[in-house]
């Protein structure tokens, strides 16, 4: 699972980093409104952990553009703004839970569970191009119906390809997606994943082109 983290307070922040990646959780974190909207168009998470009390506003106004962009992703508040009142505003502007700070992460993974259990979610939870087929809850992929051996930043790669099979992925959207907001990247580390990808994926009946100047578009072959 990989999530978005969009809070500002440091401790709070590694510590769920920390905590979330003890479940083999990957957390992207960032810390404005404007920040969280640019990381949600790429389309790489699974849910999102939203305080309220950010640099730049009420966490609560990224909801409507959350709900427009990406109608199913689960959205959970997290906030010291824990009131009954509070707590049904969030609710209310469209967050599928709020828990309110201090928390217990026993609690907030089993909250993060149940959300991502919902019907919303389960109707999404695979794609299939071609001999390809990718679980997208377990995130696991298949070639008629036999395990595919891909490394943990090939199976990144080809997820977000997955899910926008058809469509070209930005080449920053993927090295996003692969390698998180804070990894040092060399120049063609991304080609190299995408080559061995390639090669795995040939029996698949899957191709994977690259858009010049764009980045990368996977469909079926012809």
């Amino acid at each position: 699972m990989r999530v978005l983290l969009v809070e500002d307070e440091r401790e709070m922040v590694e510590l769920m980093t920390v905590a979330l990646g003890r479940q083999d959780i990957l957390v992207d974190h960032v810390r404005t409104l404007e920040l969280a909207k640019e990381a949600c168009r790429n389309d790489i998470h699974d849910a999102v952990l939203l305080d309220r009390k950010l640099p730049d506003g009420d966490g609560l106004a990224l909801i409507p553009f959350l709900r427009e962009a990406r109608a199913g992703i689960p959205v959970i508040v997290l906030s010291a703004l824990g009131t009954p009142d509070h707590r049904i505003a969030g609710l209310d502007t469209g967050a599928d839970d709020y828990l309110a700070k201090p928390f217990s992460v026993d609690e907030l993974l089993a909250r993060l569970r149940a959300v991502m259990r919902r019907p919303t979610r389960l109707e999404a939870s695979s794609a299939k191009v071609a001999k390809l087929s990718f679980n997208l809850a377990d995130r696991q992929a298949y070639i008629d119906s036999v395990p595919l051996d891909l490394t943990r930043r090939e199976l990144l790669a080809l997820e977000i390809l997955v899910r926008r099979a058809g469509r070209t992925v930005a080449r920053s959207a993927l090295e996003e997606a692969v390698y998180g907001y804070v990894d040092e990247i060399a120049s063609n580390t991304l080609d190299s994943h995408i080559s061995r990808l390639r090669h795995k994926l040939a029996p698949a009946g899957v191709e994977i082109h690259a858009i010049r100047g764009l980045g990368y578009l996977l469909r079926a072959a012809p």
